[in-house]
């Protein structure tokens, strides 16, 4: 049998990768890899009321409180008595935005552009509805002051000292504030990194504290009640580090929920006036998405606390720097 003598194929040119990379098909993936999606984290432990069904909606809150008294024998007279009622009134207010796109862009890109963009909208509109509520940045003039600032305002607020423990779940802790106010708490918010905090939390054993208090399978909950890390980067931990309150206190009402609207013809103008985009002539197209919602805090009166300055559904941890501020 003849053998080749591969000696002879020495040097001989071939067709290499670099030579018909132009013709090899690139593989791409067919997701686009990004983090879930947050939602907003008020708008998912405050109470909604029913739809508004114009721009203002009047909350009565009960002000004052009957007294009963016992009567003094057969004959005695018995004793009248009243109930009063205040009025708080929720503003719908418009969150809105436009996101101008080439036609071209949209052309040419293998994804569904509008698909990826209208979820991330829905949580840019979470957190600037999470950071004008809770901390009142942002907010419309209509609306009224953020929680964290009027929790300040009614002296709900506690210092962390260094006992983590005591300034949560002691005599003149956070959940005791709320309890003092005639409220009992029904969860809490808190930045992150509350969670290696607690983590860190031990016996004298060193066992952990919140081992099987706080960790209920993959949700966390405090004293009973239902922990939220939001984060979609509304929390501001300089202001406060946690929230805890009476969550069903804090209402809220949609005059519009979110709403997506396509523009292929418009202006789309900066805020000193000038045009940054002309649609048409730009060849562009415009998403516009547009809600309208309002807030309150009803806080109404209760045997335990009638002072409305003193009383308030809602408590914050502050770290030893933050600010204390109701402004």
């Amino acid at each position: 049998m003849r053998k080749f003598n591969l000696q002879l194929f020495d040097g001989v040119d071939i067709i290499d990768r670099s030579g018909t990379e132009a013709l090899i098909p690139e593989d791409r993936a067919a997701e686009i890899i990004q983090g879930t999606i947050e939602q907003s984290a008020v708008l998912s432990a405050g109470r909604k009321l029913a739809n508004m069904t114009s721009k203002q909606t009047k909350l009565p809150v009960l002000d004052s409180l009957p007294v009963a008294y016992f009567v003094d024998g057969d004959a005695g007279r018995k004793k009248t008595t009243k109930m009063a009622w205040d009025k708080k009134v929720i503003y719908a207010e418009e969150v809105a935005v436009i996101v101008p796109i080439p036609e071209a862009v949209l052309d040419d890109s293998e994804y569904d552009i509008w698909g990826e963009v209208r979820p991330r909208i829905q949580e840019a509109f979470g957190k600037v509805i999470d950071a004008a509520v809770l901390f009142g940045e942002g907010k419309p003039t209509n609306w009224r002051a953020g929680l964290v600032p009027s929790a300040v305002t009614a002296g709900a607020v506690v210092k962390e000292t260094g006992d983590l423990y005591k300034d949560i779940m002691g005599t003149d802790g956070v959940i005791a504030k709320v309890e003092k106010s005639g409220f009992f708490v029904s969860g809490h918010m808190a930045d992150i990194t509350m969670r290696a905090k607690f983590r860190e939390l031990v016996d004298k054993q060193g066992r952990p504290l919140f081992m099987s208090s706080m960790q209920n399978g993959a949700s966390y909950t405090l004293d009973g009640s239902a922990m939220q890390f939001p984060r979609n980067g509304a929390m501001d931990a300089t202001k406060a580090e946690m929230i805890s309150g009476d969550f069903s206190q804090l209402v809220y009402s949609i005059r519009q929920d979110i709403t997506f609207k396509l523009f292929t013809e418009g202006v789309v103008q900066n805020l000193d006036g000038t045009i940054a985009y002309n649609l048409m002539q730009n060849d562009m197209v415009a998403l516009r998405a547009v809600m309208r919602l309002g807030w309150e805090i009803p806080n109404p009166i209760n045997s335990l606390e009638k002072d409305k300055a003193k009383r308030f559904p809602f408590a914050v941890s502050v770290s030893p720097y933050g600010e204390v501020s109701p402004s």
